[in-house]
């Protein structure tokens, strides 16, 4: 090993070090927004059984069919993850991420030094989009990990295709780009990128340069119209108006380029309005940057020195044409950034080197010059690294997370509406209602705005308002399972039994993969002795879910409990079994004698020490006696044991929820007298 290099292998060890400092502190962030419906809520990936239906069913994706997509090795990682994590648990999903990321930036820095051919700035790019704030937006969005995975692909194709160029008659290059593709199409930009490098790095003539980018060209449109047939039909991307949409992005691929330089206004989720036309002042700037930006980059282009400049510059803009072309709901993401600063990173770093080199003569010598160079490059990256820091910390929570937006994007109503579902999960009602009003000036046709306005008045026992809004967010979207589910739940606990019943099937008919109005149906169906529909309830939970422990205990009642004949208090059969006495215990509660629900609980707990479903039944029994304290005690334990457990969480939000209210109510008594 060289001086040179051996200087090379102990910076890229220091990148290392530094990279796991700067995102030492993400490793527990909680799950966020999209990981709800396509991780948390979503059965198809606990079970690595199912991985094979990833590649042939996008309605795996999701429990939302209006998110249903086809991004079959994104949900294959997210199943090893439950797997390896035994359950829900954030860290393994990080760690993950933060693995492939750090192979992501090994592979680029073997690209960043075959252009720029200089070891120590090769480097300094690397680092700069290592520690850069705004690919902490894709490092701690769990399901955004396509971006990572596809930008991964695209650099592994480009890095086999420079350094093994007798293995590019067999197209092997193309099998990370094809990986890559089956987490987010967006890599299918591959063939643009190997034409320019052909012709800047390797050809320098047209018509070899398009030879030479003819397979991947061949292979991407393929894998393009492959993807899109196996996209389900439910899929909307979800623009309001596409031309408008349109219009908009050369404002936003300014905001992009700017965020490279001055990463102050990240957000996790934007107010930027839809340019309304093509005479508007952002119109206007957009399209200006953009022919300034163009024109750069065919200037560098014409130059042999600045071609690495060009390559950067146009990889840039290639990169941002998917998200550019298809309508999606939000005009700009900030995760989207990730696979154009690639390039960006190397047309800065170019541009920086060429600046330094033709003034090399000059400051050759100059020690002061030298120091203060290397010092500015020290302190840029000690800032870039500082600043992904704190960026972290905004993604702890949803609190932290909903906050920044709100501040951030004063005018986005699902913001607003975010950051008041984490005031009501703390029991915070009277805040959360307000934030939910505050919301709805911005957004006055949102359904699962609706829907929550709905629970939080129904909270405040304004059960007429409630009414109107969970009603109101049918109207507004009669085929969203959701608002059905939360209207259903919110007449089950008002005893309209009937009607509960009513929606809940509907719910459950429209989105089969939602389980949450199957689980209310379930504990109705046993309360009225309704064998029949339980267990047909509990085959569909089952077939969406094998290994659902609540289904089982449900299906096993159903097949065992005499249609005519009330639960007894007996004990159990001999030889007395755990799951016997949680099995009566849940009758028990079912016939609301709640103490004999607890004790036989403890039964189960005797023989079983370990058995979460028994705590959370002691939970369940504790709440309807209204004993907060013991019910939070209880779910707790539950969820130490299983930190998936859905329904234990539920009870212990529930819980917390009623003890701040009591409290609040005790302290109002008190001044009162």
């Amino acid at each position: 090993m060289t001086p040179k290099s051996a200087r090379g292998a102990a910076l890229l060890a220091g990148l290392l070090l530094a990279l796991l400092a700067t995102y030492a502190n993400h490793f527990h962030n909680s799950f966020h927004f999209d990981d709800f419906h396509t991780i948390t809520e979503n059965p198809a990936i606990r079970s690595l059984a199912n991985v094979p239906r990833f590649f042939t069913d996008g309605g795996t994706f999701s429990v939302l069919p209006s998110h249903y997509s086809y991004r079959p090795l994104i949900s294959a990682s997210l199943a090893l993850d439950y797997w390896l994590g035994k359950g829900l648990d954030p860290l393994w999903f990080h760690i993950s991420t933060f693995v492939w990321y750090a192979v992501q930036l090994g592979l680029m820095y073997l690209l960043f030094i075959r252009i720029i051919d200089n070891v120590y700035f090769a480097i300094f790019a690397l680092a700069c989009y290592a520690l850069h704030p705004v690919n902490a937006e894709t490092v701690n969005y769990i399901v955004q990990r396509g971006d990572l995975y596809s930008t991964l692909g695209v650099v592994a194709g480009l890095v086999i295709y420079c350094y093994w160029s007798r293995g590019r008659k067999w197209g092997i290059y193309l099998l990370p780009v094809a990986l890559g593709s089956l987490a987010k199409p967006s890599a299918l930009v591959f063939a643009a990128l190997l034409f320019l490098y052909s012709l800047l790095f390797e050809s320098f003539q047209l018509r070899r340069a398009i030879v030479a980018c003819l397979p991947a060209t061949v292979v991407c449109f393929g894998l393009a119209g492959f993807e899109a047939a196996m996209t389900p039909k439910t899929f909307v991307a979800g623009a309001a108006s596409s031309v408008q949409y349109w219009l908009t992005q050369p404002i936003v691929a300014l905001h992009y380029f700017k965020s490279f330089f001055l990463p102050t206004e990240l957000t996790a989720d934007t107010d930027r309005p839809l340019v309304a036309n093509i005479f508007s002042e952002a119109s206007v700037i957009g399209i200006a940057f953009l022919c300034v930006l163009l024109f750069a980059a065919w200037t560098a282009l014409r130059n042999r020195e600045t071609r690495p400049v060009a390559f950067g510059l146009f990889w840039f803009l290639i990169a941002l044409l998917p998200t550019s072309l298809i309508p999606l709901a939000e005009p700009d993401n900030d995760h989207r950034m990730f696979f154009p600063f690639v390039g960006l990173t190397l047309a800065v770093t170019c541009a920086i080197r060429l600046f330094l080199e033709r003034r090399g003569e000059r400051w050759a010598n100059n020690r002061g010059v030298r120091a203060l160079v290397l010092g500015g490059a020290l302190s840029l990256l000690v800032g870039l690294a500082y600043g992904t820091h704190l960026r972290n910390e905004v993604w702890r929570s949803e609190e932290s997370l909903w906050m920044d937006v709100t501040l951030k994007s004063p005018h986005n109503g699902r913001g607003l509406m975010n950051y008041g579902l984490t005031q009501m999960a703390k029991g915070n009602i009277a805040e959360a209602y307000d934030y939910f009003q505050r919301a709805a000036a911005f957004t006055p046709n949102y359904s699962t705005l609706e829907i929550n306005r709905g629970v939080a008045a129904g909270q405040l026992h304004r059960d007429a308002e409630a009414e109107e809004h969970f009603r109101r967010a049918m109207a507004l979207a009669p085929q969203d399972s959701q608002s059905y589910s939360f209207f259903g739940r919110w007449l089950r606990e008002r005893s309209r039994i009937p009607e509960a019943i009513a929606m809940l099937k509907r719910s459950a008919e429209l989105n089969p993969d939602n389980l949450d109005p199957r689980y209310m149906l379930m504990p109705i169906y046993s309360q009225q002795y309704d064998w029949a529909d339980l267990k047909q309830v509990t085959d569909e939970v089952l077939r969406v879910a094998p290994g659902d422990a609540e289904a089982r205990r449900y299906s096993l009642m159903a097949q065992t409990a005499p249609a005519h004949v009330v639960p007894s208090a007996q004990p159990v059969a001999s030889p007395p079994s755990a799951e016997s006495y949680l099995s009566l215990s849940l009758m028990y509660c079912q016939n609301a004698r709640f103490q004999d629900c607890a004790h036989a609980a403890e039964q189960a707990l005797r023989l079983r020490p370990n058995f979460a479903e028994a705590y959370n039944n002691i939970a369940a029994a504790n709440q309807s006696m209204g004993r907060w304290d013991e019910a939070i005690e209880a779910a707790q334990q539950a969820i130490r044991l299983k930190p998936d457990f859905q329904l234990a969480r539920n009870n212990l939000a529930y819980a917390r929820m009623q003890k701040a209210i009591r409290v609040r109510q005790e302290l109002a008594k008190a001044e009162g007298h």
